[in-house]
């Protein structure tokens, strides 16, 4: 079987150099009860493939191992328990399998408790293969006109986007500031917002990113060289803040985000691509009421609305490079190298 391997740990060095194709990888076992065999059509990239290949804390991964938490793919066969009808189905996949709840009888109630998922394609082997195998309930049909590539591109990253959307709250008409435009995330959020009536502010260090976030409806564009950007997104919304930032950067921009709020206003995290441990600043949360939440992916449930709204026309990804299965290390590369707007994919058909 065709698969692109991360052959050793990249040990926090360049991951494009452990990245191996290979066409004797083993199949997947037949799928389980509730599981699905899926033949991948196209798959792409995300951040999680880097960190697989450099390591992540409190996770012990064994390589060789495959990556791969976004992908197009037919349903080629079911578990018991599944309709035989999603069977030659085109489908995308949630990568994000939840776990049971834990059931304990000290245990206070979970009613604040945010579910625990393992990710397919971190926690388990993934989709940059030509078989691979997932839930049943968390497949989604894709519409016959969205191209494999379009449809690869989709999945994580709009569910990790609508997820943070949703735990801020945001309402048509407000406006919102969305940090990195060029990832996978940051443009499924400027999609979404937008969508949604929102006006959007983008950051980046790159200029031509900016003029590719105002040509995709983005209605401010802040260059980021290190500056107290703040005070341009102020500036843009008359000295009032915005409602909200979502952001995936970190301790880089953590400042410039909380200065950026308006009263009551929202920051949501879903990634720290430039460090984790960040200094804040309590007063201007107290002071403005503000909200700090975390987010990450989404339940079923919500991904099965946000494909409902990808196939309806309503947002969709955008693509940066397509590369065939056998050029695996350059689509790695192109990730690494941060020079990429939208989403890297790999064709396997």
């Amino acid at each position: 079987m065709r698969a692109a391997l991360l052959t050793s740990s990249a040990d926090r060095g360049s991951v494009a150099p452990i990245v191996q194709t290979t066409t004797g990888c083993p199949e997947p076992p037949p799928p389980g009860p509730g599981w699905a065999r899926l033949r991948t059509l196209a798959s792409a990239l995300n951040q999680m493939d880097l960190w697989v290949a450099v390591g992540i804390p409190g996770l012990e991964l064994t390589y060789p191992r495959v990556s791969g938490c976004d992908a197009c793919a037919v349903v080629e066969s079911v578990g018991d328990g599944v309709d035989p009808a999603w069977v030659n189905k085109r489908v995308i996949f949630n990568a994000a399998v939840r776990l049971p709840d834990r059931v304990h009888p000290d245990d206070p109630t979970d009613a604040q408790l945010a579910p625990a998922y393992e990710l397919i394609g971190e926690h388990h082997d993934g989709a940059h293969r030509e078989y691979f195998n997932a839930p049943a309930a968390n497949l989604r049909p894709v519409a016959d006109h969205i191209s494999d590539e379009d449809a690869a591109a989709f999945g994580l990253v709009a569910l990790t986007a609508m997820g943070m959307v949703k735990k801020a709250g945001i309402m048509p008409g407000q406006r919102v500031c969305v940090t990195g435009i060029g990832g996978g995330v940051a443009t499924a959020a400027l999609s979404i917002c937008k969508w949604l009536g929102c006006k959007v502010a983008v950051t980046s260090r790159h200029q031509w990113k900016l003029d590719k976030a105002i040509a995709l409806g983005a209605d401010y564009a802040v260059l980021d060289e290190g500056q107290e950007w703040a005070r341009d997104i102020r500036k843009w919304t008359g000295k009032r803040g915005v409602e909200c930032v979502l952001d995936s950067i970190g301790d880089a921009v953590h400042m410039n985000c909380i200065a950026s709020l308006a009263r009551g206003g929202a920051f949501v995290t879903c990634g720290a691509t430039s460090g984790a441990v960040t200094k804040t600043h309590l007063g201007r949360i107290f002071w403005g009421q503000l909200r700090l939440l975390g987010s990450t992916m989404g339940s079923n449930d919500d991904f099965a609305e946000v494909v409902s709204l990808f196939n309806a026309g309503k947002i969709g990804p955008v693509v940066d490079s397509v590369h065939d299965w056998g050029e695996a290390p350059a689509a790695w590369a192109r990730l690494e190298s941060g020079e990429q707007f939208g989403k890297v994919v790999i064709k396997w058909n």
